[in-house]
Order: structure tokens, then C-alpha cells, then sequence
């Protein structure tokens, strides 16, 4: 009880009561949709022999997304970009759909080799993991370390099946993520598990998590790959209409400081603080209010003009309006861990970058590190002088290509090909 009251009043700071109440009903009403699609319960038998074709297809293994997290949602993250990747190398991938954000009634391609799977359904779940089991191919069951939904003992039943376990190691794991009093069992369970069998492969999204893994394990059936960015869709343009607001932001003459992403527990509150009073910048912030926290610490604070959240598909016509794109962290457990997806989206912008001094950010070149708040100030001045000079913008370009999403997966897909040359690993 105590962690759902907790998840309760972070949720509440996200979207407010009303807002809550709404996506809580409207998710409701999705799920309940989703889980008796009519199509599947009076037409079985088409179902099943679409699900075979699909099983002759040329893939060289299946990957199942196991995740709440839909692949329409605004929020387009690591899931949905390693999805894409992995289905252009060789994987067949299965992504469970979002009962909301993607209304799946029973299967839908998202593109060639990415099916998206209602897996709310109890009788096509049933009749796709009896087709799976003939399957003489390699099967992950891929889950991500904070995904809270899955029991273990579900996890458990797809190794009794022969399935092979890929367990994205993407955080730190802390409450202040699952926004909730302490970790849920769900998290912590997995977790030991994923930690006492070397046979489920780990995939690490930063150095300290490879490291910790290393150190509870061993470095078998282990794989690090950081977050990345779809470099192309980052180099395509068209004509956006910007609305007054940030018009006006524009026309004030300042330059431009910006942050997108969580308004959450692990931003450097005080820093905003300090560079919207240096009177120097226009500060804009944009993102979902995770918490509580940006409403207690900046709201009202002159200098900052917080936007609200942006789609991903146009977020990026609001940041390459920037002189100088931010990564205020706190330096703590959960941001040294971090492996942040904007920093590579940054970089592909070709923006000069400033962050404060968590791990993942010291292996970059192209990022300037603020010792301290004092500091962050002096490489944001740096930052603005960067901007111009064809050297900086050349490095900052091929770090971005490097760090494709599409290298991203392909140190996945190799490390599975390594382990699956040795079936009893």
C-alpha cells in the first residue's frame, strides 16, 4: 500500500489529479479493449496460420519486448530506437504494444521485422507462444532492469520454455526513478536473478553498470552499449512554425541556454537557478514535471521560461535554436550512472554542449565539463565561443555518427551471435 500511495503522489505531480484521473480511465478503458479483441476470439484459426507465416520469415532469432512502454508514445527513448535497430540486423522483434498509446488490436507491422503485439489478449498471447515453442531459433525474452510490471516468476516460466534472458541494465536502480518509497519487489527480484545466473545476458547502458555487474558476476554473457542517436532523422528539416511564446524568447537578443528532458529529483535546481539570476541568458526548459520538484524549486523564479513537454518529432526544431544546450545534473548514484539520450541528440544538433561532471559525459570530447556551478558558467561563456569554430562543430558531428543507435545494436546483436555459438552458456 505504502508504494502505491508513493506512485500515487508522483503521478499526481506529473499530471496533476484531474490529469491523472483522465489517463487512468482512458488507460482502463484501452486494456479493456485490448484484452478481448473479437477478431482473435471468432477467428482463430487466421490468426494462427498469420502467426506461422510470420514464424518462416528470414530473421535469425526473436526478440520479445516485455515493457508497458508503448512504441507510439511521445517519448521516444532507447526502446523504441534499439526495436528499429535490432530489426534491421537480423532479429525478428516483437514489441509489446501499449493498450493506449498504440492500440493494437491483435498484430501490426511497424516496419519489416518489428511486429507490434497485443500481448493484453490471454488467447493470442496463448496461441503466439505455442507457435514460439516449435521455434528451433534462438528466443530472448528482453526486459528492462526497471520495468516493474513483470514477475519473476513470469520471467522464470519463459527460461522453462528454452528462452534466453536479455536484461537491459539501463539504471541506477534507486525509488527516485520508479517514483515510488522504495523499489518494488517486481525491480529488485529480477534483479537478483539477472545478478545469480550469468547465463542471462546483461546488457549495460553506462561504464559504472557494467562495472557493478562485473562485480556481483563477472563479465560472461555481459554486453555494454550506451545510449545513441538517430543521426539521420536529426539531419532532416522542414519548415516549423514556432509559437508566440518562443518567438518572443527569440527576440530578446540573449543567447539561448536550453535543457529537455525529466524535470525530476536529479536536476541541479540551484544551478538554473544561479544562471537565470546571472541575467546573462534566456534559460528554457522543456519536458514532463516528473515530480514534484521543478514546481518547489523553480516555478515563478524569473529568468527561466519552462515550455512544457514537446513531441520528439518536433523537439528538435526547438533545440537547434540554442547557442549552448545543457546537462544540469546533480552528481549522485543515479547521474553517474546515467547514460543520457540527449547528450548524443545534442551532438547530432551540432550545439555546443556543457554538463556538470557525471561519468558517462567525461568520454566525449565534444562536452565541456563544469567542475562546479562556478565552473559551468565559465564553459557555458566557452560554449558560446565554440559555437562558430569548424573544428569544434567537425568533432562534435563525428562523435554524434559513432554513436548511431544502429552501432548501438550491433555490439547487441554481435555479443548475442558470441553466446549463441555456445548453446549451454
Amino acid at each position: 500500500m505504502t508504494l502505491i500511495l508513493s506512485k500515487l503522489k508522483t503521478l499526481v505531480g506529473k499530471y496533476g489529479l484531474w490529469g491523472l484521473l483522465k489517463k487512468a480511465l482512458l488507460y482502463s478503458s484501452a486494456t479493456l479493449r485490448a484484452r478481448l479483441p473479437l477478431s482473435v476470439l471468432f477467428r482463430p484459426g487466421n490468426y494462427r496460420q498469420q502467426i506461422r507465416r510470420i514464424l518462416t520469415g528470414d530473421f535469425d532469432r526473436v526478440i520479445l519486448w516485455r515493457s508497458s512502454f508503448g512504441f507510439q508514445a511521445a517519448l521516444y527513448q532507447r526502446p523504441q530506437h534499439i526495436a528499429r535497430q535490432l530489426a534491421r540486423q537480423g532479429c525478428l522483434v516483437l514489441y509489446e504494444a501499449n493498450p493506449l498509446a498504440d492500440r493494437v488490436k491483435s498484430l501490426r507491422w511497424q516496419e519489416d521485422h518489428l511486429l507490434l503485439v497485443n500481448f493484453c489478449s490471454p488467447p493470442l498471447r496463448r496461441m503466439l507462444l505455442r507457435e514460439l515453442d516449435r521455434l528451433e531459433k534462438p528466443k530472448y525474452l528482453q526486459i528492462y532492469s526497471t520495468n516493474r510490471e513483470m514477475p519473476l516468476l513470469e520471467l522464470q516460466g519463459f527460461v522453462r520454455r528454452g528462452w534466453r534472458v536479455l536484461y537491459e541494465y539501463v539504471d541506477h536502480l534507486s525509488p527516485v526513478i520508479s517514483g515510488t518509497a522504495r523499489l518494488p519487489k517486481n525491480i529488485t527480484d529480477k534483479f537478483a536473478y539477472a545478478m545469480e545466473h550469468p547465463s542471462v545476458t546483461v546488457v549495460a547502458t553506462a561504464e559504472l553498470l557494467r562495472r557493478d555487474v562485473v562485480k556481483r558476476r563477472g563479465g560472461r554473457n555481459l554486453i555494454l552499449s550506451t545510449n545513441g542517436v538517430d543521426y539521420d532523422f536529426f539531419q532532416q528539416w522542414a519548415p516549423y512554425d514556432f509559437e508566440p511564446a518562443f518567438r518572443d524568447i527569440l527576440n530578446r537578443g540573449k543567447p539561448m541556454i536550453c535543457y529537455y528532458g525529466a524535470l525530476a529529483a536529479w536536476l541541479d535546481y540551484e544551478l538554473i537557478r544561479e544562471l537565470a539570476e546571472s541575467g546573462k541568458y534566456s534559460v528554457v526548459l522543456f519536458g514532463v514535471k516528473y515530480d514534484g520538484t521543478f514546481d518547489r524549486m523553480l516555478r515563478g523564479v524569473p529568468g527561466v521560461d519552462y515550455l512544457g513537454p514537446r513531441n520528439y518529432r518536433v523537439l528538435k526544431y526547438y533545440a537547434r535554436k540554442a547557442d549552448v544546450l545543457l546537462l544540469p545534473f546533480l552528481v549522485n548514484d543515479i547521474t553517474r550512472s546515467a547514460s543520457p539520450v540527449k547528450l548524443f541528440e545534442y551532438m547530432a544538433l551540432q550545439k555546443p554542449i556543457v554538463s556538470t561532471d557525471i561519468d558517462e559525459c567525461r568520454n566525449y570530447q565534444s562536452v565541456l565539463i563544469g567542475k562546479d556551478h562556478t565552473d559551468f558558467l565559465r564553459q557555458i561563456d566557452r560554449a558560446l565561443l565554440l559555437g562558430g569554430d569548424d573544428g569544434y562543430l567537425a568533432l562534435i558531428d563525428a562523435e554524434a555518427r559513432a554513436n548511431d543507435w544502429s552501432e548501438k545494436a550491433k555490439v547487441i546483436v554481435d555479443g548475442l551471435k558470441g553466446n549463441e555459438k555456445h548453446p549451454g552458456s
